[in-house]
C-alpha cells in the first residue's frame, strides 16, 4: 500500500475544561460516529494478522491527533470546518451527554436551535492542509 502519510489527517478537538472521564466518553462516541461515516480511503489494512494468525482490526493510516481548546472556541472550529465543505465532521453537543436513550436525544436536539448548542468536542477528517488551517496551533490533549 503506497500513500503519503502526511496528505490527510484526523484531529479531535475537545473542550479543555472536560474531566478525563467525560473527555473519554466524548472521544469514544465521536470516534464511533466518524468511523461509521469515514471513507475507506482513511483506513489502513483490515484485518491485520499477527504471526500466530490472530486477527486484529486495522486502524487509520493517517495521523489521529487529540487536541484541546477553550470550550467557547469549539463553535468557531465547527463553523470553519462546515464552511470548508470538504471536511468530514462529527460534533458532540452537550445534549449528547445529558440524555440517555437515543430517542430522547433525537427529541431534545430537534427542539434546540444550533446556535444554542454547547459543544464539548468535534472530530475533523480531511486533507492535512484543510485541517491544519483550523487546528494547527491547538495544544495537544494532556
Amino acid at each position: 500500500m503506497s500513500y503519503n502519510y502526511k496528505d490527510k489527517k484526523i484531529v479531535a478537538v475537545l473542550a479543555s475544561n472536560l474531566e478525563s472521564g467525560i473527555a473519554c466518553n466524548v472521544i469514544g462516541h465521536l470516534a464511533l460516529a466518524i468511523g461509521a461515516n469515514i471513507n475507506r480511503e482513511f483506513m489502513g489494512e483490515n484485518p491485520l494478522f499477527d504471526k500466530s494468525g490472530t486477527q486484529h482490526l486495522g486502524i487509520a493510516k493517517y495521523p489521529f491527533i487529540t487536541t484541546k481548546v477553550r470550550q467557547n472556541k469549539l463553535r468557531k472550529v465547527i463553523d470553519a470546518a462546515r464552511e470548508n465543505g470538504s471536511i468530514l465532521i462529527a460534533d458532540y453537543p452537550k445534549e449528547m451527554l445529558v440524555t440517555g436513550h437515543d430517542d430522547e436525544l433525537v427529541e431534545v436536539l430537534s427542539n434546540v436551535e444550533e446556535s444554542d448548542l454547547e459543544y464539548l468536542g468535534v472530530i475533523l477528517c480531511g486533507t492535512s492542509e484543510a485541517i491544519n488551517a483550523i487546528t494547527g496551533r491547538f495544544q495537544l490533549w494532556g
